[in-house]
C-alpha cells in the first residue's frame, strides 16, 4: 500500500498527441517513456523518485496495453542487471532508483553494462538526493558517470525540458551505444507544469521478439579478450559519437547577453535558481533573458570541447555553477581551456561554497562577488533588459535576518519515529534489557528504525547501507574467540532484509557461525520508501506474490534459533525475547522477527473507512490513551523509555505538585505503547485507555449515563470525606487532636 495513489492521474497518460499535459514531474517522465516506445521499466523506490515507481505501478493497465513490461526490482542491482535486455536487442529499457546510494548498489551491473555497451536505448533515471534535506551521504552521480563512461543528463527543472531529456536520453544512448543517466533533483521530480504531448508508441522491437529470435554478440560480454577492447571502443567510437550527437542536436543551451566579456557555465538543474539570483541583482528577468551570457549544460557529462571554447573564447572570466563537490566541471573546463591556450579565468568554488545547497541566496552572494571582481559597473546602476519585471533586491535580506533572529529560540527538530510507530516498543524493550545486562554494541541499518540513534533511545553505533546491518556486526563475532561476555546486536528492516540482508547478512552469519543477535523489524511494507509491498507483506497484491514469512526464509539459509513476535507493542514479551537471545548459549546466529504493521499505512487505510462509517451513521469506537494527573508522579520516566511524540508535558493542576506531569495529546492513535512500557518498566500506573463512541446506540447512552451517575456519587463521597477529615499538621483529624 503506497503512501500515494496515482490511479486518477495516470489516466492522463492516455491523452492523444498535441494535448496540453498538466501534472507533476514524475508523471511527465512516465508519459515521456511511453512516447519513446520503451519496452520495459524496472527500478527500486526511494526519495526523490519513489513516487515514480508508484506512478508506474498504478499505470500497469496502460503499460500492458502498449506492450510495456514493468516490475519493481528487489534491489537497484537487480534493476540495473535487467538492462542487459538492451545489450543484444534494439529494445529500449529504463530503470530508476535513488542516487547515490542506489547507484552504489547497482555499480557492478552498471560497470559491466557500460563496458560492453548497448544496442537498444538504456536510460537510468536517478533521483539526485543532494543537499541539506537529503537523507543520505553527500555524493554526486557525476562520479559514477565519469568512472564507467556513461553519459549524464541534468535537465532544467521545467517539464518540457524534462520530457525532452527523456527523448534525448534514448536517442543519445542508441547513437553512442552507451547507457545514459538522467538525474532528477528533488525540485524536478515534484514540480508541476505543462507540456505538449506526443503519441504513445508501442516498442518497435519487443521483448517477445527477443525471446523468439535470440541473438548474442560475444564481443559485448565482459570477458577477455573483448573486455580489453571495450575501453578503446569507448574512446575511439562511443565518446566521439556522443559528442557529435550532443552538438548536432543542440542538447546544451546558449543564452546570449550584452555583457559578453563574462559568462556563467551552469548545470541545467541549477538554471531556475541562477536565473532568480540574477533577477535579484537586476541582471535578468524571470523568463530566461539575461544580461550575462549563459552556457546551460543539460548534458553534464561529457563536455563538448568545441562548445566550451566557443562560449569562453573572448571572455575574461566565467563562473562555473555546479552544486556539490568535488569541482568536476571547474577542473574539466580549466583543462580544456588551457589545453587550447585560452586564458579565460575560471571561477567556481572560490566564490561559491564547496558543498551544500546552492539556494538562491547562496548563488546571489556568489554572483555578486563575481561581478564585483570582473564587472563592478553591473552592480552600480540597474540596466533595463528586454523583458523588464519588478525587482525587489532589498527584500532578500529579510528572510535571512528573520531566520537568524529566531534560530536561537526554536528547539532542534531531529527526525524521529511517528506517533504509534510499532518500532518504538522494540527499542524501549532493548533499553529495559540494557538495565539488566548492560549496554551492547548495536549495528544499525537504513530505514525508519535508524531513528533509534536519536534520543530518547540513543541506540546504534554505525550504519553501512540498506540491509547491511547484520554484516556491520560481523567483526564483533570475534568476541567469542576473545572470551567476551557479550554478544553484538544488529538491526535491519524487512525492506532491507529482502533488498540485501538475507544473503549478505543472515546467510553470511550462518556461514561464519555468528553468535550475534539479529533483530528484523517487520512492519509489513518497505515503509521508509513510501509503504510499497515486499515479499513478506501480509496482504494480497494482485500483481505480486506476497505473504512469504521472513522466519521461513532465515531458516531456509540455516538459522536454527529464530523467533517471531507477532505484536511488537507487547513490551514485556519483546523484552523477554531479547533477554533470551542475548543470554542463549545455542550455537549460531539468533534471529528475532518483530512484527507489527506500519502505523502510517494502517492509518491511511483505517481513517477513511472510519470517517465513511461515521458519516453513514454506523457505530464507530475510537480509542486513545491518557494520563491521570492526580496519579502521575511527574518523574517523566515514561517519556525517557517511550519517546512517543504524542506524550508531552502539562500542568498538574495541583498546587502541591508544581512540576508538570505527563500528558497524552490529540495525536494519540491508541497503539498502547505508553501503557505497555509503564507496566513492563514498573512505572507509575497513571495511564488509562478511553473510548469515544461515534453514533452511539441506546445501550451506549444508558451505560454512559450509569457511569456518570456512579462516578458522580463516588466524587461526592470523596468530597464529603475530605471536608470532614481536615487533617492536623501531625496527621490527626481535628476530632482526634481535640481529644
Amino acid at each position: 500500500m503506497a503512501e500515494r495513489s496515482f490511479a486518477k492521474e495516470v489516466e492522463q497518460l492516455r491523452v492523444p498527441a498535441g494535448t496540453e499535459f498538466r501534472g507533476e514531474g514524475i508523471l511527465a517522465v512516465t508519459k515521456a517513456l511511453l512516447e519513446c516506445g520503451v519496452g520495459y521499466v524496472t527500478g527500486y523506490q526511494g526519495s526523490p523518485i519513489s513516487h515514480l515507481m508508484d506512478v508506474l505501478s498504478d499505470a500497469q493497465p496502460i503499460l500492458r496495453e502498449l506492450g510495456v513490461y514493468f516490475e519493481p526490482a528487489a534491489s537497484e542491482a537487480a534493476a540495473a542487471a535487467a538492462l542487459s535486455a538492451s545489450v543484444n536487442y534494439p529494445v529500449r529499457g529504463a530503470v530508476t532508483w535513488k542516487s547515490t546510494v542506489g547507484t552504489n548498489v547497482a555499480s557492478d551491473a552498471l560497470a559491466n553494462l557500460a563496458s560492453g555497451g548497448v544496442t537498444g536505448g538504456a536510460l537510468i533515471i536517478v533521483g539526485e538526493d543532494y543537499g541539506e534535506g537529503s537523507s543520505i551521504m553527500q555524493e554526486r552521480t557525476h562520479a559514477f558517470a565519469m568512472k564507467s563512461q556513461m553519459w549524464l543528463l541534468d535537465p532544467k527543472p521545467h517539464l518540457p525540458s524534462i520530457v525532452k531529456a527523456v527523448h534525448d536520453g534514448f536517442a543519445l544512448s542508441e547513437a553512442s551505444q552507451t547507457p545514459v543517466m538522467l538525474e532528477l533533483r528533488i525540485r524536478s521530480c515534484h514540480l508541476h507544469g505543462k507540456f505538449i504531448t506526443q503519441e504513445n508508441r508501442r516498442p518497435e522491437f519487443s521483448l517477445k521478439q527477443a525471446l523468439e529470435q535470440p541473438r548474442r554478440d560475444v564481443n559485448r560480454i565482459v570477458l577477455p579478450p573483448a573486455s580489453f577492447l571495450h575501453e578503446r571502443e569507448k574512446i575511439e567510437q562511443r565518446w566521439p559519437a556522443a559528442v557529435r550527437y550532443i552538438a548536432e542536436h543542440q542538447l546544451n543551451e546558449f543564452v546570449p547577453g550584452d555583457l559578453d566579456h563574462i559568462g556563467i557555465v551552469l548545470l541545467g538543474g541549477m538554471s531556475n535558481n541562477v536565473q532568480r539570483a540574477l533577477h535579484l541583482l537586476d541582471m535578468a528577468d524571470l523568463f530566461g533573458t539575461s544580461r550575462v551570457p549563459q552556457y546551460i549544460l543539460n548534458v553534464a557529462y561529457p563536455l563538448v570541447e568545441e562548445e566550451v571554447l566557443r562560449f569562453c573564447g573572448g571572455k575574461s572570466a566565467v563562473l562555473v555553477v555546479e552544486e556539490g563537490q568535488p569541482d568536476y566541471h571547474e577542473q574539466h573546463l580549466n583543462t580544456i581551456l588551457r589545453r587550447h591556450g585560452v586564458n579565460t579565468v575560471v571561477h567556481g568554488k572560490d566564490m561559491l561554497p564547496m558543498g551544500g545547497d546552492y539556494t538562491v541566496n547562496v548563488l546571489r552572494q556568489g554572483l555578486k562577488a563575481f561581478f564585483q571582481q570582473h564587472h563592478p559597473a553591473a552592480l552600480a546602476a540597474p540596466v533595463a533588459i528586454s523583458l523588464p519585471t519588478p525587482t525587489a533586491p532589498a527584500a532578500v535580506a529579510a528572510p535571512a535576518a528573520a531566520a537568524a533572529a529566531v534560530s536561537g529560540l526554536l528547539p532542534p527538530r531531529p527526525p524521529g519515529l511517528c506517533v504509534g510507530c510499532p518500532e518504538r516498543p522494540i527499542f524501549s524493550s532493548l533499553k529495559l534489557v540494557e538495565q539488566e545486562l548492560g549496554q551492547h554494541h548495536v549495528s544499525a541499518d537504513i530505514g525508519c528504525h535508524l531513528f533509534s540513534i536519536m534520543p530518547p533511545f540513543n541506540i546504534g553505533a554505525t550504519t553501512m547501507g540498506y540491509g547491511l546491518g547484520a554484516s556491520s556486526a560481523s567483526a564483533f563475532n570475534a568476541g567469542g574467540q576473545l572470551g567476551a561476555g557479550k554478544k553484538a546486536i544488529a538491526f535491519m528492516g524487512d525492506g532491507g532484509f529482502w533488498h540485501n540482508g538475507l544473503t549478505s547478512g543472515i546467510g553470511n552469519a550462518v556461514f561464519n557461525q555468528h553468535d550475534n543477535v539479529f533483530v528484523i523489524v517487520d512492519n509489513n511494507y518497505s515503509a521508509a520508501t513510501g509503504g510499497q509491498d515486499i515479499p513478506s507483506s501480509r496482504n494480497t497484491n494482485p500483481n505480486r506474490s506476497t505473504m512469504h514469512p521472513i522466519e521461513r526464509a532465515v531458516r531456509g539459509v540455516g538459522v536454527q534459533w529464530a523467533r517471531t513476535l507477532p505484536r511488537t507493542y507487547d513490551v514485556t514479551a519483546m523484552r523477554d525475547m531479547m533477554r533470551e537471545a542475548l543470554t542463549s548459549t545455542a550455537p549460531g546466529p539468533k534471529v528475532i522477527i518483530a512484527q507489527s504493521e506500519c502505523m502510517l499505512n494502517r492509518q491511511r487505510r483505517e481513517k477513511p473507512r472510519a470517517a465513511a462509517a461515521i458519516k453513514k451513521g454506523d457505530r464507530v469506537v475510537k480509542e486513545r490513551f491518557g494520563v491521570d494527573a492526580a496519579v502521575c508522579s511527574g518523574d517523566h520516566a515514561c517519556m525517557r523509555v517511550s519517546g512517543c511524540p504524542s506524550l508531552t508535558l502539562a500542568p498538574s493542576g495541583d498546587a502541591l505538585k508544581p512540576d508538570p506531569v505527563a500528558h497524552v495529546d490529540e495525536h494519540c492513535v491508541a497503539c498502547g505503547h505508553c501503557g505497555e512500557v509503564a507496566d513492563a518498566a514498573v512505572l507509575c500506573p497513571s495511564f488509562y485507555k478511553a473510548q469515544k463512541v461515534h453514533n452511539p446506540t441506546a445501550r451506549d447512552r444508558w451505560v454512559a449515563s450509569w457511569r456518570r451517575s456512579v462516578i458522580g456519587w463516588l466524587r461526592r463521597g470523596s468530597e464529603r470525606e475530605q471536608a470532614t477529615r481536615q487533617l492536623h499538621p501531625t496527621g490527626q483529624s481535628t476530632a482526634e487532636a481535640a481529644r
